[in-house]
C-alpha cells in the first residue's frame, strides 16, 4: 500500500490541479460536487485510518484535515473571484443611462357610467334597499313572459333582442331579476331589491342611443304598497343624486309589467322648469319608468296580489351620467377614449 501521507499529498494536488481549470461559478460548483463532498478523494483518506498505527493515528488525521483545508481555501478564494467577474458582467449588460428620461405612466380615471352606478346604488342601499346580481344572458321565460310579456305581444316589437338559440337570450332589460328574486324569495317575505346591470338591443348607435346600455331596476313588494311610496322614494333619490331643488314629475305612460304605470321626469337643473335647448322648452327631463308591479306579475311569481302590492322602476344609467355630467355623445362612454376620461375628471 502506498504512504498514507504520499495519498494525501496526491488527492491535494489533484484537486487544486482541477480548481486550477474551473473558472466560472457552474464549473466550481462543479468541482466542489467532486472534490469537497462526503465522498470525495480527501473525504476518503480518512477510512485509512483503521490501517494505521495508534500511535501515528492523531498526526494523520491532522495530515489529512490541513490538506482539506488548503483545498477549502483555495476554493472560496476562486469562488469569490468568479462571483465578482458574474456580478460585473451581469451590471455591464444591465447598465441603466440616468440620463434618460423617465417613463411616465398615466394614472386611470372612472369612468362616468361606474361613478353613476356606484353613487345610486349607495343611495339607494341607504334607503334600505338590497342589491342583486342579474344575469347577461337570459331565457324568454324570465325576460318576457313572467313579466307580462308573452309570445307575441306588441310589446315585443320595442324591445328588438339578440337571440342566441332556443329561448336563450341577451337580457333585454335587468326586470328579469326582479322574476328571480320573487321566485326565490322563502315564505314570500317583503323584497326590495335593486340590480344594476347591462341591457341589449338592437338599436342604431346614435348620439343618445345603443345596443347595449346600463340599467338599475327597482323592486319593492310587501303589504300595502301604494304609488304614493314609489313617488316618496322617487324623490328622495332625485334630491340626493341632483340636489333638494329638483323636483319630479310623474306622467301616465305603459309598460306590460305595471298597472298604473308612469314616466317620471325631473326639473331641468339649466332652467329651473322655465324651458330651454337642454329640456326643449318644457323644463322637465324625463329620467325613468316606474309603476304598480302588475297583479299578473304577481301572480305568476307566487305572490298572490289580492295580499300584496308593489312598485317597479327602471332608469338608465348613461341618460343619468350624461344629465349629471354634461356628456354630449352617449358613444363617448363606450369608445375607451383616455382624452374623454381625464377631461371628465377634470371637470
Amino acid at each position: 500500500m502506498d504512504d498514507p501521507k504520499a495519498q494525501v499529498a496526491k488527492a491535494k494536488e489533484e484537486a487544486l490541479s482541477a480548481l486550477a481549470s474551473a473558472n466560472t461559478v457552474e464549473e466550481l460548483t462543479a468541482w466542489k460536487n467532486t472534490y469537497l463532498a462526503k465522498k470525495s478523494p480527501l473525504s476518503q483518506l480518512m477510512g485509512l485510518m483503521r490501517q494505521i498505527p495508534a500511535e501515528e493515528k492523531a498526526a494523520f488525521g491532522k495530515t489529512v484535515n490541513d490538506a482539506r483545508q488548503e483545498v477549502e481555501t483555495a476554493f472560496e478564494a476562486k469562488k469569490e473571484q468568479a462571483d465578482k467577474a458574474a456580478l460585473e458582467a451581469k451590471l455591464k449588460a444591465e447598465s441603466i443611462d440616468l440620463t434618460l428620461p423617465g417613463r411616465h405612466y398615466d394614472v386611470g380615471k372612472t369612468n362616468p357610467y361606474w361613478l353613476v352606478v356606484d353613487e345610486m346604488s349607495a343611495i339607494f342601499a341607504s334607503m334600505g334597499f338590497s342589491i342583486v346580481e342579474g344575469r347577461d344572458v337570459e331565457t324568454d321565460h324570465y325576460n318576457f313572459e313572467l313579466l307580462n310579456v308573452p309570445k307575441d305581444h306588441p310589446a315585443r316589437d320595442m324591445q328588438d333582442t339578440f337571440y342566441l338559440g332556443d329561448q336563450l337570450l341577451l337580457r333585454t332589460q335587468t326586470s328579469a331579476a326582479q322574476a328571480h328574486t320573487m321566485l326565490d324569495s322563502k315564505d314570500k317575505a317583503p323584497i326590495k331589491m335593486i340590480c344594476p346591470g347591462k341591457c341589449y338591443r338592437r338599436d342604431d348607435d346614435d348620439a343618445t342611443h345603443s345596443h347595449q346600455f346600463g340599467q338599475i331596476e327597482g323592486l319593492v313588494v310587501d303589504k300595502g304598497i301604494s304609488m304614493a311610496d314609489l313617488k316618496g322614494t322617487l324623490e328622495r333619490f332625485v334630491h340626493q343624486l341632483f340636489g333638494e331643488k329638483r323636483q319630479i314629475r310623474l306622467r301616465s305612460s305603459y309598460f306590460p309589467f305595471t298597472e298604473p304605470s308612469v314616466e317620471v321626469d325631473v326639473s331641468c337643473a339649466k332652467c329651473g322648469g322655465k324651458g330651454c335647448n337642454i329640456c326643449k322648452g318644457t323644463g322637465w327631463i324625463e329620467i325613468l319608468g316606474a309603476g304598480e308591479v302588475h297583479p299578473n306579475v304577481l301572480r305568476m311569481c307566487g305572490y298572490d296580489p289580492e295580499v300584496y302590492s308593489g312598485f317597479a322602476f327602471g332608469v338608465g344609467i348613461e341618460r343619468i351620467a350624461m344629465l349629471r355630467y354634461g356628456i354630449d355623445d352617449i358613444r363617448r362612454i363606450y369608445t375607451n377614449d383616455v382624452r374623454f376620461l381625464k377631461d371628465f375628471q377634470e371637470k
